[in-house]
């Protein structure tokens, strides 16, 4: 790098954030401080739904039956074990009755029924040995929990003669919430010491390996304020807890490993600590802020679908990014002023005979070599362009056969089964599944509004009853101009024989006003839900990334393979998640009970996380590649470099980003299991595969046509686009470069720090 370049200009950005460093860390501090004061808590304001569309046909069918008839949507459970008297004993019938008469006195409990007031079969095992009383909890999700925690220690456990267990949807998303959050603790136990250890061996410098962990703490810490401040205007979803944890570290920690790597480079060039800290901000600091819109503009696609638990993802994604680029492009600079050279103090790996060379001035490199197109990453860059065809087209049919499981993707909806094996709430289900008569939870509710006459009550129910997908139709139950009819389905709860049967029951004429909701009415809602705004988000991911890597490089086709070759790095997610969890591979191994199907909203949440940090790795390796192509000109060899410069650090960040995903996937909830271990796979993959061998075979084979720009594009990115580098002398004499390029292959070149920093 020219010395120009260095040091001669301090940028606005550079002026501020280095003026004065102390005041800035302590400010830092102090606001972190009441970070941690004002997002206590927030766990316990979440929720553990938000899979239902609140628009949706089903969701207005399940809140009128919930306000009309209060003991149709039972969400409480009480499992009753009368042993081996059998529950039809006087004893025994004497003892649950007035069982249900003291639930039915709670506050805040409502349409308490039970088998021994209404003799209903479905309430009763089949064995004879065990009953259920069914209520209704009133309320929001948090005080639906919270009723649940005042009573359930009242009714749980031996009563008189009868053993009682807990259970009921409430049961099970409360149950859920508090595994979560366990589970949560126990990955940020594990994730945060091994990343420690990780750092230390890539910088070598305690020092310098604190500084990532410093500031990925700091972004968990904002992140959890702003979501508290949310869960007062929202609803936010439990499971977004474990995004803010794994992004804010990973991300945090490929922000800082960027700058602070790139700082050290430049001190090993000789620079002052002030010019060092300018030219890594007009370097470094450019790609974190490319890097981190493109992150976030991934997540906030999810905005676009009603699902608040996708919604929470796009509210937590957000706020991570912004707050872990921020704090790289404040803090970390400011923190480099102050260290200067003692950046690379307390190298540990002198404890093992193994201390670290230092740099010396004018070497070039931090890694010794003289140009940065040689060691392991600049040969492999080499090899992999001199059989540029054959590596392109194996690793692109690699990753697409590693996908194909996903074409057999069957999409459903989480149950208790998420829940592990040993939870109360997950073993009353697994009681009433496999001993109760019937289809427990797959029942289908239709209610009818605007009043009809009793015969056309009974032609609705006849007609209903003939469709070949029902088992059986009882009601109708009335209650004024409102009635509800329960569906019995032959098949499974939400298999494709139910979905088929919502629209059917849907399209069915009816004298009166109709709705369906249940499970499948649910899913069916949500899937297309999702369907109608896929379009709409993929749209805005897509157009947005293919933006701001235009602007990031002046040309027109590398951004479209930045899109193809991301979406292609996310197929043997895709196809694991599928394999593995739908299909049940590996199930022992990872200790989760395989339902046949993928919730419905997790692929979406998986590609808009994974595609973003993708993304995130693209634009580190793009960036360095762009900036020696303006300095030199030379197609290939600003490939090698940029693979040479970069390869190591974002497999050192894929891995690091990787023990936290993993950290996060050891969750006994398997929805959480899923998504840490599937984006732990994706950005692997990404970084060892596609940015390693796919990105520069692709390259070699574009050639000087990677850097091409119509006329009318140049014009805009030389007025509105980024560059940092030196120019190459072609492209300042306006001439051709070393590829033979025109004009306009460089379309930023000797323009730098259009951006401020």
């Amino acid at each position: 790098m020219s010395e120009v370049n260095r040091g001669s200009r301090v940028g606005g950005w550079t002026r501020f954030v280095t003026a004065r460093p102390r005041l800035s860390l302590l400010a830092a501090l102090v606001i972190t401080a009441l970070a941690v004061f004002a997002g206590s808590g927030v766990g316990d304001r979440m929720g553990s739904g938000g899979w239902e569309d609140p628009a949706a046909s089903s969701t207005y069918a399940t809140k009128a039956l919930e306000r009309e008839f209060p003991a149709s949507q039972p969400n409480l459970l009480l499992l009753v074990d009368a042993g081996d008297k059998g529950v039809d004993e006087p004893a025994v019938t004497a003892e649950a009755r007035r069982l249900t008469e003291r639930l039915a006195a709670e506050d805040g409990v409502v349409g308490v029924g039970s088998y021994w007031q209404t003799r209903a079969p479905a309430l009763r095992a089949e064995d004879g040995g065990e009953a259920l009383i069914a209520a209704r909890i009133v309320g929001t999700e948090k005080e639906a929990g919270e009723t649940l925690e005042r009573i359930a220690p009242e009714f749980r456990g031996t009563q008189g003669s009868l053993d009682v267990s807990v259970g009921g949807p409430v049961a099970v998303r409360h149950e859920m919430q508090a595994i979560i959050q366990e589970d949560l603790l126990r990955a940020e136990l594990i994730a945060l010491p091994v990343t420690l250890v990780l750092l230390v061996m890539v910088f070598g410098s305690a020092i310098a390996a604190l500084l990532p962990l410093g500031i990925g703490i700091v972004a968990i810490l904002g992140t959890n304020a702003v979501l508290r401040g949310i869960t007062e205007i929202t609803d936010v979803s439990v499971f977004a807890q474990n995004l803010t944890t794994a992004l804010g570290l990973g991300l945090a920690v490929d922000y800082a490993l960027f700058i602070v790597r790139r700082f050290r480079e430049e001190l090993a060039e000789g620079v002052e600590v002030r010019d060092a800290v300018g030219a890594t901000l007009r370097t470094a600091g450019r790609t974190v802020l490319f890097s981190a819109l493109t992150v976030a503009v991934s997540l906030a696609a999810m905005m676009v679908f009603p699902q608040y638990f996708l919604r929470s993802f796009a509210y937590a994604g957000i706020a991570v990014v912004l707050l872990a680029a921020a704090a790289a492009l404040i803090l970390l600079p400011a923190a480099l002023m102050l260290l200067g050279h003692r950046v690379n103090s307390l190298d540990l790996r002198r404890l093992f005979g193994k201390g670290r060379k230092k740099p010396t001035p004018g070497d070039g490199t931090a890694d010794g070599t003289a140009d940065g197109t040689s060691g392991g990453w600049g040969r492999t860059a080499a090899l992999v362009m001199r059989r540029a065809p054959l590596f392109a087209v194996a690793t692109a049919t690699g990753l697409v056969l590693l996908g194909l499981p996903f074409l057999g993707v069957k999409f459903g909806t989480a149950d208790d089964r998420q829940l592990p094996s040993s939870a109360e709430a997950r073993v009353v289900q697994e009681d009433i599944r496999s001993g109760f008569p019937g289809s427990p939870g797959g029942g289908l509710e239709v209610l009818g509004e605007g009043g009809a006459t009793a015969a056309e009550y009974a032609d609705y129910r006849d007609r209903v009853a003939a469709l070949p997908d029902v088992l059986r139709v009882d009601g109708p139950v009335v209650s004024g101009d409102h009635a509800y009819f329960t569906v019995l389905p032959r098949g499974e709860a939400v298999d494709q024989d139910t979905q088929r049967l919502v629209r059917e029951l849907r399209a069915e004429p009816a004298a009166f006003d109709t709705s369906v909701t249940g499970t499948a009415a649910v899913l069916v809602d949500s899937k297309d839900a999702i369907g109608d705004r896929l379009p709409l988000a993929a749209g805005i991911i897509v157009v947005v990334t293919l933006l701001l890597v235009f602007l990031l490089t002046g040309s027109v086709l590398i951004p479209i393979q930045a899109v193809a070759l991301n979406a292609l790095s996310l197929t043997a997610m895709f196809g694991a998640v599928v394999w593995v969890f739908q299909d049940g591979h590996l199930s022992g191994f990872l200790g989760f009970t395989p339902t046949g199907d993928i919730e419905t909203t997790l692929p979406v949440l998986m590609f808009c996380v994974a595609f973003g940090l993708s993304m995130d790795y693209g634009v580190f390796l793009i960036s360095r590649i762009k900036e020696e192509y303006d300095r030199s000109g030379d197609h290939e060899r600003s490939v090698i470099f940029g693979l040479q410069r970069t390869g190591g650090l974002i497999t050192a960040a894929a891995v690091i980003l990787a023990v936290v995903m993993v950290a996060i996937g050891t969750s006994r909830v398997t929805n959480t299991m899923m998504l840490g271990l599937g984006i732990a796979l994706a950005v692997v993959m990404d970084a060892m595969v596609v940015r390693s061998l796919l990105v520069p075979a692709v390259m070699k084979l574009t050639g000087r046509a990677t850097w091409w720009a119509p006329g009318p594009l140049r014009r805009f990115h030389d007025r509105f686009g980024v560059s940092e580098g030196g120019s190459h002398p072609a492209a300042v004499a306006g001439g051709t470069d070393s590829t033979g390029g025109s004009d306009g292959a460089v379309s930023g070149a000797g323009e730098r720090d259009k951006v401020g920093v």
